[in-house]
């Protein structure tokens, strides 16, 4: 579905390669979104780059690259000049050992070094709870901010830490960002009971508002919730400039033909204003920088700009760099230890795992089944969004295990019925359109859905793998599941997983299972063998 509403208002970026008309103020946008942890360079499938491959121009992004790329394009605009924010659109959390060994110090003291000017809260922000955002919060000098957050049954967080927006002085000029989050972050993430999450329209239009009554002509909404959404908002809300958003990993690019859209994107408010959206990918990889320029009433009269790739043309900060080394070093060594092979890449990506069968999706589930199959277990269903990247051909070592399977999750194995299975897949296949984490990557069964139905309604056929081959799943009959805790939780929407029988959620971590099952292949070959498939 994103693919073709991309398609269908990709002409509305021909208004962006106008001339730009007179106007009083020009505002340059520097923005990143879904960084995730990656501190150190990445490769070209979004897994921790080894120094090797570093130096032999291979990687690209990481805290050292973002720092030259933002600084030296800040300083040329500066000395022009230009008046210049820096803007992340939230999930700097979560994503690689920097996170799980510090859990948000290094990203906030990069952050800090690079000069961000506020953030947006994602939703990985609260995989720690909200005591860990309380705790960032208090680690950086600028505004992490969410506008769609009740925080008044919180005794963590408060409106101060998270505020609903900022107002920057930008050289005299005052710059409104409001914020919104994704309102299922309750099942994505672990914000708890007492976070109350409000409809993103409704916060959004409150904040432009009680903005525009304080005199704030010029309002930027960074977001966390994804472009599909992002669209929404545009359409519905009245007085929002500019949209940066996040959350869906979106590549837009004003050239490159392997885009996922372009930059900017165009949408028309109910006023019939054009609103720009933008988003720069995720992992470091890209750098978002958006012209924009506004009338004296505040009005957009021309947008344009790109997404810039980060790779080996961009020489890393020598000063971060060589911190981001100090911290590095002992995980480094940990994540350098070699455990195996494969014969070809394992493609992991989010658009292929959030939608259909996937190399990752097989290996991982194969994996969490074979380590319990023999205590009575049957099957296993694993959310495609907690697969977050690939690995390439060759040597794999467990710093890129630990890329694509970053949460620390165990292993939950319980009792489940066959409705009750039945019920997890209709769940997974809920929310495929808008690339949801939890499309359901399973094992020791196949299925056969239907996007174009009614979710709640997709799952055409269930068959169990048996000694004997596969027979249909029988609604009545119980059978062992193997997932994760995090899903076991009711993460991702699996509610029917916290009615189970018989649960322990504390077996191995997954991530040192798939290590092990790689190591014990004596070389790995990815494969799909039609265990998910469409119905014809």
């Amino acid at each position: 579905m994103l693919a073709r509403i991309l398609g269908s208002t990709a002409i509305l970026a021909g208004l962006s390669m106008a001339a730009p008309v007179a106007a009083e103020t020009t505002l340059h946008i520097l923005h990143t979104n879904d960084v995730h942890s990656r501190i150190l360079p990445i490769s070209g499938s979004g897994s921790t780059c080894s120094a090797e491959d570093d130096a032999a121009g291979e990687c690209f992004g990481g805290s050292a690259r973002l720092a030259t790329a933002i600084n030296t394009l800040r300083g040329e605009l500066l000395a022009a000049g230009e008046n210049v924010i820096v803007l992340d659109a939230g999930d700097q959390f979560q994503g690689s050992l920097m996170y799980t060994t510090f859990k948000g110090e290094v990203e906030a003291e990069m952050m800090e070094a690079i000069g961000y000017d506020v953030m947006a809260v994602g939703n990985h922000e609260f995989d720690d709870g909200p005591e860990n955002l309380a705790r960032f919060a208090e680690m950086i000098s600028f505004p992490i901010i969410s506008g769609n957050l009740d925080l008044s049954q919180s005794n963590v967080l408060s409106d101060e830490m998270v505020p609903d927006h900022a107002v920057l002085d930008v050289n005299g000029l005052r710059v409104g960002i409001i914020s919104a989050l994704a309102t299922d972050t309750a099942e994505t993430s672990s914000p708890g009971p007492s976070i109350i999450f409000q409809n993103e329209i409704d916060a959004l239009q409150a904040d432009v508002d009680a903005l525009t009554a304080e005199g704030v002509d010029i309002i930027i909404a960074l977001t966390h919730v994804g472009l599909p959404a992002d669209i929404r908002i545009a359409e519905a809300v009245t007085g929002i400039d500019v949209i940066v958003g996040g959350h869906s990993h979106t590549y837009l690019s004003a050239n490159d033909p392997d885009r996922d859209g372009p930059y900017p994107y165009w949408v028309s408010n109910p006023d019939g204003a054009m609103v720009p959206i933008v988003q720069a990918g995720a992992y470091t990889r890209y750098l978002g920088h958006l012209e924009v320029s506004f009338d004296d009433a505040g009005n957009v009269v021309f947008a344009d700009g790109n997404t810039m790739v980060l790779d080996a043309s961009v020489e890393p900060d020598a000063a971060i760099a060589a911190r981001v080394a100090e911290l590095g070093g002992p995980i480094e060594e940990a994540m350098a230890v070699v455990i195996g092979s494969t014969s070809a890449f394992i493609e992991g990506d989010r658009s292929v795992c959030r939608a259909m069968e996937c190399p990752m999706g097989n290996l991982v589930a194969d994996a969490m089944l074979d380590r319990v199959r023999a205590q009575g277990i049957d099957v296993a269903i694993q959310n495609g969004g907690g697969l977050r990247a690939s690995i390439d051909a060759g040597e794999v070592t467990m710093g890129e295990v630990l890329t694509v399977l970053p949460f620390q999750n165990t292993l939950a194995t319980f009792q489940l019925s066959g409705a009750g299975i039945v019920a997890a897949l209709e769940n997974g296949l809920s929310q495929v359109a808008d690339g949801a984490g939890r499309f359901p990557q399973v094992a020791g069964m196949r299925y056969v859905w239907n996007p174009d139905a009614e979710p709640g309604s997709r799952v055409v056929s269930v068959e169990i793998e048996t000694a004997d081959g596969f027979v249909p799943l029988d609604p009545e009959a119980t059978y062992g599941v193997v997932s994760n805790n995090y899903m076991r939780g009711g993460g991702d929407g699996y509610s029917v997983f916290t009615t189970a029988e018989n649960a322990y959620d504390f077996g191995p971590g997954l991530e040192q299972v798939v290590a092990d099952y790689i190591a014990a292949s004596g070389g790995y070959t990815p494969y799909t063998d039609g265990r998910i498939a469409t119905v014809q």
